[in-house]
């Protein structure tokens, strides 16, 4: 629950107690390292499975032990995102069902690294799985976290380095929103070339 007081933003009720956005921003780091190393601890057992329950699994060891009661758990209220109104909670079970099927459908069609197009899928393939995910916006909050862990977990199940998105900046964040808005109108292009760019700069230095 979030609430104002002078000379602060906002206020968060977490797990330790009603905190300043200021003494969440290191716990949300914390949580972020916590989601991702329990996806290599999952790696390491062979590829990672694209479930919804394992993307709330991801969520809870996330989150939970910030947000007990929004850990893990599908979004049960209404919400806008900019201009986008995500659908309403009782269709994000299905709609998460179907994204993970397409998801790994599309995997399995994906060209081989050794071919010419595979580069050019991957981008689409990754902008495509980030867009989505966020356009169902299945959490409450920390969608666009757990979007980007999802793109790395795609990439680490090909066997790929990481990749980071440039979103903290404010031009970098700008950017990163329009291209989503374009992607709401079907036009992935701006997000491809933000996904291309990042995934050049990974492979560059790996």
């Amino acid at each position: 629950m979030a609430q104002k007081r002078s000379g602060e933003t906002t206020y968060k009720e977490t797990s330790f107690g009603i905190i300043s956005r200021s003494e969440l921003i290191p716990l949300e780091i914390e949580g972020i390292k916590k989601a991702w190393d329990f996806v290599l601890k999952k790696s390491t057992r062979g590829n990672i499975p694209f479930t919804p329950a394992f993307l709330r699994k991801v969520h809870e060891v996330g989150f939970a032990w910030i947000f007990p009661k929004m850990g893990g758990k599908f979004r049960q209220i209404e919400v806008s995102v900019s201009h986008h109104l995500p659908p309403k909670p009782y269709a994000i079970p299905q709609l998460m069902e179907d994204f993970t099927l397409d998801l790994k459908m599309r995997l399995k069609h994906l060209p081989s690294t050794d071919e010419q197009n595979f580069l050019k899928e991957l981008i689409c393939l990754l902008a495509w799985a980030h867009h989505r995910f966020l356009w169902i916006h299945p959490f409450t909050d920390y969608n666009g976290r757990i979007a980007r862990l999802l793109n790395n977990i795609i990439l680490l199940n090909l066997n790929l380095p990481p990749l980071e998105l440039k979103v903290e900046t404010t031009k970098g964040r700008k950017r990163y929103i329009e291209a989503l808005q374009k992607a709401d109108q079907a036009d992935f292009t701006k997000l491809e070339k933000i996904f291309e760019a990042g995934l050049r700069e990974s492979v560059k230095n790996w």
